[in-house]
């Protein structure tokens, strides 16, 4: 899935030394949300076009701009729908600061249709097994991930490890993101969020391991929400 958020040209770019202009934030979520889906509208055709010329880019500065007047912070993605042709995201990766603005979105979407569904936050993948992605130039079959679960039925949470056996060929700087990566396509990012505590990447096998569908079930049986639609 592409996330991405904001967009400038070069030429836009202030001088370093200069301090970034701080983003205004909406007061009213409620209105700033409805002109967020009167400019989606407006900008559907063009949005439209450039998916079926697969060309996404071609809209990308529009849609940074229009996501920016909702809230500065919130990041968007584009993608193959699940129950739809194709999804648009809008997420405050669960910081409770940005979920008036997620919420407000979500309750003024227009209802789904063939072409169209929509996702306050990044939503669970059907199969993560069937997942590879591009870590800098390591391919990362999400099929060979491995975790461990230790399971606090108390606190509803789950401590986590997670391992891979191409890790040692990751950069550091990526490492992060094979860790959380793999969590929030087979659970979704809202119930990774409440559900998940402790996580830990790990650069050898630990007994017990699961794959990540095993650790759906894990935390489906927990939380009895995973995948469930938004």
């Amino acid at each position: 899935m592409r996330l991405f958020r904001r967009s400038r040209k070069t030429e836009d770019v202030p001088d370093p030394r200069t301090a970034w202009p701080e983003q205004p934030v909406p007061e009213d979520a409620a209105a700033a949300a409805a002109k967020f889906w009167e400019a989606w509208f407006a900008l559907l055709p063009e949005v439209s076009a450039a998916l079926g010329d697969r060309e996404p880019h071609r809209v990308e500065h529009d849609l940074c701009t229009i996501v920016e007047a909702l809230h500065p912070r919130l990041h968007f993605s584009l993608d193959r729908g699940h129950r739809a042709i194709y999804s648009l995201v809008l997420t405050g990766q669960e910081d409770p600061e940005l979920r008036p603005y997620t919420d407000a979105w979500k309750a003024a979407a227009p209802p789904e249709d063939a072409i169209w569904e929509y996702h306050d936050s990044v939503p669970p993948v059907p199969d993560p097994s069937e997942v590879t992605v591009n870590l800098g130039e390591t391919r990362i079959a999400l099929a060979d991930v491995r975790v461990t679960a230790k399971v606090d039925e108390s606190a509803g949470r789950v401590d986590v490890t997670v391992f891979h056996p191409l890790i040692d060929e990751l950069a550091p700087e990526t490492r992060t993101t094979m860790t959380f990566l793999p969590l929030d396509a087979t659970l979704g990012e809202r119930v990774a969020a409440e559900r998940l505590g402790r996580v830990e990447l790990v650069t050898e096998a630990q007994d017990g391991q699961l794959t990540l569908l095993e650790l759906r079930e894990v935390v489906g049986r927990l939380s009895g929400n995973v995948g469930a639609s938004d």
